[in-house]
């Protein structure tokens, strides 16, 4: 099915539960989106329980919204920027810091890696770089690199610019690169 086609029955799904309440095309939408939305909040939460907490409250805040969507971005793009959202508020709600609330001013006070090690349960492993990112740094990088969005969807999910989005997923890169491999760090 084209992109077109699955945006249409999309909208026709969400046309059909806002005027009727129909429950199964709520579930047609939910089965299409629900994945996405766990795995965009699992990496960000790296817990499965709160990540399904996310993913709910994402629905009932997205039902209630569904008749304001104006349908300018995917139902997809529009989704995961509540799922954020709403991750930011429990990441708030459980930190004693603060997050930046603009990207552009993070910068990459990012711990030491750790030395490297024969051992392979000493080596760093992947989720554990990526979750050391900064928040903004890692909402870029998991949805551009791990989940495929464009620069101009992730811009629209997170009510910043295409370029921000670029050049935080550049630092998210370097960041990486250097936890991954301490040595190309210096060159």
């Amino acid at each position: 099915m084209s992109v077109g086609q699955q945006s249409a029955d999309e909208r026709a799904l969400a046309e059909l539960f806002i005027r009727t309440g129909d429950e199964s095309a709520f579930r047609a939408l939910y089965r299409n989106h629900a994945p996405l939305l766990y795995r965009v909040a699992f990496r960000m939460l790296s817990d499965a329980d709160r990540a399904a907490d996310i993913v709910q409250d994402t629905w009932i805040r997205a039902m209630q919204s569904l008749p304001a969507f104006r349908w300018q971005s995917s139902l997809a793009t529009w989704l995961v920027g509540i799922a954020i959202n709403r991750a930011r508020e429990e990441i708030r709600r459980n930190s004693n810091t603060k997050p930046s609330a603009n990207f552009a001013s993070q910068t990459n006070d990012l711990p030491e890696p750790p030395a490297r090690s024969s051992d392979p349960s000493q080596r760093l492993d992947l989720h554990s770089a990526i979750a050391q990112l900064p928040g903004g740094y890692r909402e870029i990088f998991l949805l551009h690199d791990v989940e495929g969005f464009t620069h101009e969807e992730i811009a629209v999910a997170l009510e910043i610019e295409p370029t921000t989005s670029r050049s935080q997923l550049t630092r998210a890169r370097a960041s990486l690169r250097a936890w991954l491999d301490p040595r190309k760090e210096s060159k």
